[in-house]
């Protein structure tokens, strides 16, 4: 039986098509996200708007980290800073954070210096799904990103495509079971286990949030998206295949499906699964026409030229650089930059270039943007 999809009630549903957005000057991330071997990679940085930068900091010295996220003004500013600072950037990602969707869903999330995200009444059994918001006005619970969007886009002005994002259900799912970050994801995996169906139930309700975010994101502006499943690497194959990558996929089906039905062409879509290294998953992952993303992110422990091999060449790659390589020194940087682009020019096919993973905090914005240089000179194919 065919799934049916609720296009969700949106601002911009009419509006999209009247907007006159800035000509690009740069579609290298585009092209290289349709499968084309671009003259160069394409770069941008996981967390590229972030704690490495005075700037950034600066702003944060006078909001709160969800203050940012909710205020458009102040998320689109913060998105902009690293383009402003890096010309050899070839992306912008809107400044936001995963978390929003169990905010929607109504979950309170903190941000605590400290510890990073807390959720302090996090769901412990399947009785604590009631205090879940049944329907959520995605408009109203996070209009304030599809603000940012389009702040962002006018005020790219062109110069670089804007990426649009979500977590992914299984990851959230873990945040909102284990009440924050884990090391060992016992309350969150011990659902799968003690309550499949009722673990199910949620992973889809949470992907028709992240759905609707992700379409309200691309009428507002965003020209490609990325999801990200930071704890699918915690998984058996088998608990990935059975719990995390449904949701997945019944995600893209419902953005495409309902940016087709408004009328829109629609946008690439990007899936980082960190962690996940089974070539039976990977496989899996490996046809963009079945699985609705165009492009894989691979974290720095996987090497590119066998991942390759395993998923062929319909879809495109994206990574892999160790996001400790930023704290190489020139020379270091430089010299690993050329290593690693040699294997990912030999193994062929579209490729983003990025990190493993997000930046961290205490890099020197010198050293970021001699990296970026570097890709720059190295990823000539």
């Amino acid at each position: 039986m065919a799934e049916t999809f609720a296009v969700p009630k949106l601002k911009n549903e009419a509006m999209w098509k009247d907007v006159q957005w800035p000509p690009m000057k740069n579609e290298l991330l585009l092209r290289a996200a349709k499968g084309e071997e671009t003259e160069r990679a394409p770069v941008w940085v996981m967390r590229q708007a972030g704690r490495y930068l005075p700037e950034f900091m600066e702003v944060r010295k006078h909001h709160s980290f969800f203050e940012c996220c909710q205020t458009p003004s102040i998320a689109s500013e913060l998105t902009l800073q690293p383009i402003d600072r890096y010309p050899a950037l070839d992306a912008s990602i809107i400044f936001c954070d995963i978390l929003v969707v169990p905010q929607a869903l109504g979950m309170t999330v903190l941000m605590e210096p400290s510890k990073g995200p807390v959720l302090p009444e996090p769901l412990v059994d399947p009785s604590h799904l009631a205090r879940l918001r049944d329907t959520v006005d995605i408009e109203k619970e996070l209009g304030y990103v599809f603000e940012a969007v389009t702040l962002t886009r006018k005020g790219l002005d062109g110069r670089v495509p804007l990426i649009g994002f979500c977590g992914a259900p299984w990851t959230l799912m873990a945040y909102m079971v284990e009440g924050g970050g884990s090391k060992t994801f016992e309350k969150s995996k011990a659902w799968l286990y003690k309550y499949p169906e009722e673990s199910k139930a949620l992973l889809r309700r949470i992907a028709d949030v992240c759905a609707d975010l992700l379409v309200g994101q691309v009428l507002a502006g965003a020209q490609m998206l990325q999801v990200f499943d930071s704890w699918a690497g915690e998984l058996t194959p088998h608990h990935f295949q059975t719990f995390a990558l449904p949701p997945l996929l019944y995600l893209t089906k419902k953005v495409r499906h309902c940016l087709s039905k408004l009328g829109h062409p629609g946008v690439a879509i990007t899936l980082f699964p960190k962690g996940v290294h089974a070539p039976s998953s990977l496989r899996l992952l490996s046809n963009p026409a079945e699985t609705g993303y165009d492009t894989l992110g691979l974290d720095w422990t996987l090497d590119p030229v066998e991942v390759r091999e395993l998923v062929g060449n319909k879809v495109n790659l994206q990574g892999n650089f160790d996001p400790v390589i930023l704290y190489g020194g020139k020379e270091g940087i430089e010299a690993e930059v050329k290593r690693v682009s040699e294997i990912w020019i030999k193994a062929g096919g579209g490729w983003i270039a990025n990190l493993g993973h997000g930046i961290t905090p205490n890099v020197k914005p010198e050293d970021m943007g001699w990296f970026l240089d570097c890709v720059h000179k190295y990823s000539r194919r």
